[in-house]
Protein backbone atom coordinates (compact mmCIF):
# COMPACT_ATOMS: atom_id res chain seq x y z
CA UNK A 1 0.00 0.00 0.00
CA UNK A 2 1.37 3.37 -1.03
CA UNK A 3 2.00 6.15 1.47
CA UNK A 4 -0.83 8.27 0.04
CA UNK A 5 -3.25 5.36 0.33
CA UNK A 6 -2.24 4.73 3.93
CA UNK A 7 -2.65 8.42 4.76
CA UNK A 8 -6.10 8.43 3.13
CA UNK A 9 -7.09 5.31 5.08
CA UNK A 10 -6.05 6.68 8.45
CA UNK A 11 -7.63 10.07 7.75
CA UNK A 12 -10.84 8.22 7.01
CA UNK A 13 -10.52 6.39 10.34
CA UNK A 14 -9.98 9.74 12.07
CA UNK A 15 -13.13 11.25 10.54
CA UNK A 16 -15.12 8.10 11.36
CA UNK A 17 -14.07 8.28 15.01
CA UNK A 18 -15.11 11.95 15.21
CA UNK A 19 -18.47 11.14 13.62
CA UNK A 20 -18.92 8.26 16.08
CA UNK A 21 -18.20 10.55 19.05
CA UNK A 22 -20.68 13.16 17.80
CA UNK A 23 -23.31 10.45 17.29
CA UNK A 24 -22.66 9.13 20.81
CA UNK A 25 -23.22 12.60 22.29
CA UNK A 26 -26.37 13.02 20.21
CA UNK A 27 -27.69 9.60 21.26
CA UNK A 28 -26.98 10.38 24.90
CA UNK A 29 -29.00 13.59 24.61
CA UNK A 30 -31.89 11.65 23.09
CA UNK A 31 -31.70 8.96 25.77
CA UNK A 32 -32.09 11.42 28.64
CA UNK A 33 -35.04 13.05 26.84
CA UNK A 34 -33.51 16.52 26.91
CA UNK A 35 -34.67 19.36 24.67
CA UNK A 36 -31.72 21.36 23.47
CA UNK A 37 -32.33 25.13 23.59
CA UNK A 38 -29.20 26.90 22.45
CA UNK A 39 -31.17 30.11 21.96
CA UNK A 40 -31.37 30.42 25.75
CA UNK A 41 -27.58 30.68 26.00
CA UNK A 42 -27.00 33.23 23.24
CA UNK A 43 -28.19 36.30 25.24
CA UNK A 44 -25.70 35.41 27.99
CA UNK A 45 -22.86 35.56 25.46
CA UNK A 46 -23.88 38.52 23.28
CA UNK A 47 -27.01 40.34 24.40
CA UNK A 48 -28.84 42.33 21.73
CA UNK A 49 -32.09 42.90 23.63
CA UNK A 50 -33.01 46.56 24.20
CA UNK A 51 -32.47 47.97 27.69
CA UNK A 52 -35.26 50.00 29.23
CA UNK A 53 -34.44 53.28 31.01
CA UNK A 54 -36.97 53.74 33.80
CA UNK A 55 -37.91 56.79 35.82
CA UNK A 56 -36.30 56.95 39.23
CA UNK A 57 -38.83 59.46 40.54
CA UNK A 58 -42.32 60.70 39.80
CA UNK A 59 -42.19 63.92 37.79
CA UNK A 60 -42.51 65.64 34.44
CA UNK A 61 -40.53 65.03 31.26
CA UNK A 62 -38.87 67.64 29.07
CA UNK A 63 -37.30 66.65 25.73
CA UNK A 64 -34.81 68.81 23.84
CA UNK A 65 -35.71 70.05 20.36
CA UNK A 66 -33.22 67.70 18.69
CA UNK A 67 -34.43 64.80 20.87
CA UNK A 68 -30.95 64.05 22.16
CA UNK A 69 -31.66 64.91 25.80
CA UNK A 70 -34.39 63.81 28.14
CA UNK A 71 -34.81 65.77 31.37
CA UNK A 72 -36.83 64.33 34.25
CA UNK A 73 -37.86 66.95 36.83
CA UNK A 74 -38.96 65.19 40.05
CA UNK A 75 -42.08 66.47 41.84
CA UNK A 76 -40.22 66.08 45.13
CA UNK A 77 -38.07 69.10 44.33
CA UNK A 78 -34.83 67.20 43.75
CA UNK A 79 -32.37 68.15 41.03
CA UNK A 80 -33.46 67.27 37.47
CA UNK A 81 -32.05 64.11 35.92
CA UNK A 82 -30.56 64.44 32.44
CA UNK A 83 -30.51 61.33 30.23
CA UNK A 84 -28.60 61.36 26.95
CA UNK A 85 -27.66 57.72 26.30
CA UNK A 86 -30.74 56.36 24.55
CA UNK A 87 -31.91 55.35 21.06
CA UNK A 88 -35.73 55.31 21.22
CA UNK A 89 -38.00 57.57 23.27
CA UNK A 90 -41.02 56.08 25.01
CA UNK A 91 -42.49 59.37 26.29
CA UNK A 92 -43.34 62.78 24.86
CA UNK A 93 -42.44 66.28 25.91
CA UNK A 94 -44.47 67.41 28.93
CA UNK A 95 -45.63 63.92 29.95
CA UNK A 96 -46.19 63.13 33.61
CA UNK A 97 -44.43 59.89 34.56
CA UNK A 98 -44.38 57.81 37.70
CA UNK A 99 -41.52 55.99 39.36
CA UNK A 100 -40.68 52.86 37.36
CA UNK A 101 -42.24 54.04 34.08
CA UNK A 102 -40.20 53.47 30.92
CA UNK A 103 -38.70 56.67 29.56
CA UNK A 104 -36.54 55.40 26.70
CA UNK A 105 -34.66 52.37 25.37
CA UNK A 106 -31.04 51.65 24.55
CA UNK A 107 -30.41 49.49 21.49
CA UNK A 108 -27.20 47.69 20.52
CA UNK A 109 -25.20 44.67 21.57
CA UNK A 110 -23.51 44.09 24.90
CA UNK A 111 -21.30 41.31 26.17
CA UNK A 112 -23.13 38.86 28.39
CA UNK A 113 -22.01 37.39 31.72
CA UNK A 114 -20.33 34.40 30.07
CA UNK A 115 -18.02 36.63 28.02
CA UNK A 116 -17.42 38.82 31.09
CA UNK A 117 -16.37 35.68 32.97
CA UNK A 118 -14.13 34.72 30.05
CA UNK A 119 -12.38 38.10 30.24
CA UNK A 120 -11.79 37.63 33.98
CA UNK A 121 -10.38 34.15 33.34
CA UNK A 122 -7.99 35.54 30.70
CA UNK A 123 -6.82 38.28 33.08
CA UNK A 124 -6.25 35.87 35.97
CA UNK A 125 -4.46 33.36 33.74
CA UNK A 126 -2.23 36.01 32.13
CA UNK A 127 -1.10 37.58 35.40
CA UNK A 128 -0.60 34.19 37.03
CA UNK A 129 1.38 32.90 34.05
CA UNK A 130 3.82 35.83 34.08
CA UNK A 131 4.33 35.74 37.85
CA UNK A 132 4.67 31.94 37.90
CA UNK A 133 7.29 32.02 35.14
CA UNK A 134 9.41 34.61 36.95
CA UNK A 135 8.98 33.01 40.38
CA UNK A 136 9.56 29.52 38.96
CA UNK A 137 12.80 30.67 37.32
CA UNK A 138 14.07 32.07 40.63
CA UNK A 139 13.08 28.94 42.57
CA UNK A 140 14.57 26.70 39.88
CA UNK A 141 17.90 28.51 40.07
CA UNK A 142 17.80 28.27 43.87
CA UNK A 143 17.12 24.54 43.49
CA UNK A 144 20.49 23.98 41.75
CA UNK A 145 22.39 26.59 43.75
CA UNK A 146 25.56 25.70 45.63
CA UNK A 147 24.20 27.67 48.58
CA UNK A 148 22.71 25.07 51.01
CA UNK A 149 20.20 27.54 52.50
CA UNK A 150 18.84 28.59 49.08
CA UNK A 151 18.73 25.01 47.83
CA UNK A 152 16.92 23.69 50.91
CA UNK A 153 14.43 26.57 50.93
CA UNK A 154 13.62 25.81 47.29
CA UNK A 155 13.16 22.12 48.06
CA UNK A 156 10.84 22.88 50.99
CA UNK A 157 8.82 25.30 48.87
CA UNK A 158 8.42 22.82 46.01
CA UNK A 159 7.51 19.89 48.23
CA UNK A 160 4.99 21.84 50.32
CA UNK A 161 3.25 23.42 47.34
CA UNK A 162 3.16 20.23 45.25
CA UNK A 163 2.08 18.19 48.25
CA UNK A 164 -1.06 20.21 49.06
CA UNK A 165 -4.18 20.69 46.92
CA UNK A 166 -4.59 23.94 45.03
CA UNK A 167 -8.10 24.39 46.43
CA UNK A 168 -6.74 24.37 49.98
CA UNK A 169 -4.02 26.84 49.01
CA UNK A 170 -6.62 29.21 47.55
CA UNK A 171 -8.59 29.12 50.80
CA UNK A 172 -5.46 29.73 52.89
CA UNK A 173 -4.33 32.54 50.60
CA UNK A 174 -7.67 34.34 50.67
CA UNK A 175 -8.98 33.75 54.19
CA UNK A 176 -5.65 33.86 56.09
CA UNK A 177 -2.84 35.52 54.15
CA UNK A 178 -5.20 37.76 52.20
CA UNK A 179 -6.87 38.93 55.42
CA UNK A 180 -3.51 39.70 57.04
CA UNK A 181 -2.14 41.58 54.00
CA UNK A 182 -5.46 43.12 52.95
CA UNK A 183 -5.59 41.43 49.55
CA UNK A 184 -8.79 41.44 47.51
CA UNK A 185 -10.30 38.34 45.92
CA UNK A 186 -8.73 38.84 42.52
CA UNK A 187 -5.22 39.40 43.89
CA UNK A 188 -5.53 36.42 46.25
CA UNK A 189 -6.59 34.18 43.38
CA UNK A 190 -3.72 35.34 41.17
CA UNK A 191 -1.16 34.87 43.95
CA UNK A 192 -2.46 31.39 44.82
CA UNK A 193 -2.34 30.24 41.19
CA UNK A 194 1.10 31.79 40.69
CA UNK A 195 2.60 30.20 43.79
CA UNK A 196 1.13 26.81 42.89
CA UNK A 197 2.24 26.84 39.25
CA UNK A 198 5.69 28.23 40.08
CA UNK A 199 6.55 25.05 42.02
CA UNK A 200 6.06 22.95 38.89
CA UNK A 201 7.75 25.52 36.64
CA UNK A 202 10.77 25.48 38.97
CA UNK A 203 11.19 21.72 38.58
CA UNK A 204 10.78 21.96 34.80
CA UNK A 205 13.42 24.68 34.59
CA UNK A 206 15.71 22.79 36.96
CA UNK A 207 15.55 19.66 34.82
CA UNK A 208 16.12 21.70 31.66
CA UNK A 209 19.23 23.36 33.08
CA UNK A 210 20.64 20.07 34.33
CA UNK A 211 20.07 18.50 30.90
CA UNK A 212 22.61 20.89 29.36
CA UNK A 213 26.08 19.28 29.23
CA UNK A 214 28.41 20.67 31.95
CA UNK A 215 30.93 21.48 29.22
CA UNK A 216 28.71 24.37 28.09
CA UNK A 217 29.16 26.16 31.41
CA UNK A 218 32.87 25.33 31.51
CA UNK A 219 33.36 26.70 28.00
CA UNK A 220 31.51 29.90 28.85
CA UNK A 221 33.55 30.40 32.01
CA UNK A 222 36.78 29.75 30.12
CA UNK A 223 35.87 32.64 27.82
CA UNK A 224 35.81 34.97 30.81
CA UNK A 225 32.09 34.99 31.49
CA UNK A 226 30.89 35.19 35.07
CA UNK A 227 28.51 32.53 36.34
CA UNK A 228 25.40 34.77 36.03
CA UNK A 229 26.33 35.83 32.47
CA UNK A 230 27.03 32.25 31.44
CA UNK A 231 23.69 31.18 32.88
CA UNK A 232 21.77 34.00 31.16
CA UNK A 233 23.44 33.95 27.74
CA UNK A 234 24.47 30.31 27.32
CA UNK A 235 22.60 27.88 29.58
CA UNK A 236 19.11 29.35 29.95
CA UNK A 237 18.43 29.87 26.20
CA UNK A 238 19.25 26.21 25.52
CA UNK A 239 17.27 25.05 28.56
CA UNK A 240 14.28 27.18 27.51
CA UNK A 241 14.08 25.42 24.14
CA UNK A 242 14.12 22.01 25.83
CA UNK A 243 11.57 22.91 28.48
CA UNK A 244 9.09 24.66 26.19
CA UNK A 245 6.80 21.62 25.66
CA UNK A 246 6.42 20.79 29.39
CA UNK A 247 6.03 24.48 30.19
CA UNK A 248 3.23 24.66 27.64
CA UNK A 249 1.47 21.77 29.35
CA UNK A 250 1.84 23.46 32.73
CA UNK A 251 0.48 26.76 31.45
CA UNK A 252 -2.51 24.97 29.91
CA UNK A 253 -3.13 23.39 33.32
CA UNK A 254 -2.94 26.87 34.82
CA UNK A 255 -5.80 28.07 32.61
CA UNK A 256 -7.93 25.09 33.62
CA UNK A 257 -6.98 25.39 37.31
CA UNK A 258 -8.10 29.03 37.27
CA UNK A 259 -11.67 27.70 37.44
CA UNK A 260 -11.05 26.95 41.13
CA UNK A 261 -10.88 30.65 42.05
CA UNK A 262 -14.66 30.72 41.73
CA UNK A 263 -14.80 29.26 45.26
CA UNK A 264 -13.75 32.69 46.64
CA UNK A 265 -16.52 34.44 44.67
CA UNK A 266 -14.45 35.60 41.71
CA UNK A 267 -16.82 35.71 38.75
CA UNK A 268 -14.63 33.87 36.28
CA UNK A 269 -15.89 31.73 33.43
CA UNK A 270 -16.87 28.82 35.68
CA UNK A 271 -18.76 30.93 38.22
CA UNK A 272 -20.45 32.84 35.41
CA UNK A 273 -21.53 29.48 33.98
CA UNK A 274 -23.09 28.46 37.30
CA UNK A 275 -24.96 31.74 37.55
CA UNK A 276 -26.23 31.46 33.97
CA UNK A 277 -27.43 27.90 34.56
CA UNK A 278 -29.63 29.06 37.43
CA UNK A 279 -31.16 31.78 35.25
CA UNK A 280 -31.45 30.06 31.88
CA UNK A 281 -32.44 26.51 32.93
CA UNK A 282 -30.19 25.19 30.15
CA UNK A 283 -27.43 23.37 32.05
CA UNK A 284 -26.06 21.23 29.23
CA UNK A 285 -25.94 24.08 26.72
CA UNK A 286 -24.20 26.37 29.21
CA UNK A 287 -21.59 23.85 30.33
CA UNK A 288 -20.84 22.80 26.75
CA UNK A 289 -20.37 26.48 25.90
CA UNK A 290 -18.07 26.99 28.91
CA UNK A 291 -16.07 23.90 27.94
CA UNK A 292 -15.67 25.15 24.36
CA UNK A 293 -14.45 28.55 25.59
CA UNK A 294 -11.86 26.89 27.85
CA UNK A 295 -10.85 24.71 24.89
CA UNK A 296 -10.47 27.83 22.73
CA UNK A 297 -8.18 29.42 25.34
CA UNK A 298 -5.99 26.37 25.82
CA UNK A 299 -5.94 25.65 22.08
CA UNK A 300 -4.82 29.20 21.29
CA UNK A 301 -2.04 28.97 23.89
CA UNK A 302 -0.94 25.57 22.61
CA UNK A 303 -0.85 26.83 19.01
CA UNK A 304 1.15 29.92 20.00
CA UNK A 305 3.74 27.83 21.85
CA UNK A 306 4.00 25.37 18.94
CA UNK A 307 4.77 28.26 16.59
CA UNK A 308 7.32 29.64 19.03
CA UNK A 309 8.92 26.20 19.29
CA UNK A 310 9.19 25.91 15.50
CA UNK A 311 10.68 29.38 15.24
CA UNK A 312 13.28 28.61 17.91
CA UNK A 313 14.17 25.30 16.30
CA UNK A 314 14.55 27.02 12.91
CA UNK A 315 16.99 29.53 14.42
CA UNK A 316 19.41 26.77 15.46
Amino acid sequence: MHAKQRAWLWNTVFVAVLIGLCFAVYSSGKRIDYTWRWDRVTPYIINTAPVSINAEYTGSVEISSDETQLILTPDSGQDPIVITDFNVLSVSDGDLVFEGDTLAEQHGWRIGPILEGLIVTIEISFYSLVIALVLGLVIGLMRISDNPAARKLAIVYIEVIRGTPLLVQIFIMYFFIGTVLGLDRFTSGVVALSVFTAAYVAEIIRSGIQSIPPGQMEAARSLGMSYPKAMIYVILPQAFKRTLPPLAGQFINLIKDSSLVSVISITDLTKAGREVVSGSFAPFEVWFTVALLYLALTGALSLAIQRLEKRLSASD
